[in-house]
């Protein structure tokens, strides 16, 4: 089952992700959140344990944030 996560204003979403290319020829995974559980543009999938979820207080949008080390800089991968 897909990660959900229910915001402060009660809705639920689904963590969903894409591979995309970048210009140079990178592959590159991007999350969204989806109100459904099966989506078109991305496949279901778990939480990455060097991710966490953050809302923004204001109209309750959910993003997917990379975390930090001690130092303050971000894990390399």
């Amino acid at each position: 089952m897909a990660y959900q996560h229910t915001n402060s204003k009660g809705v639920t979403y689904y963590l969903h992700k894409t591979e995309s290319v970048l210009r140079g020829g990178k592959h590159q995974i991007i999350y969204f959140f989806a109100k459904v559980a099966k989506n078109k543009k991305g496949t279901p999938c778990d939480l990455p344990e060097d991710r966490f979820v953050k809302e923004n207080p204001r109209n309750g949008f959910l993003t997917v944030s990379k975390k930090k080390d001690d130092d303050g800089s971000s894990k390399a991968e």
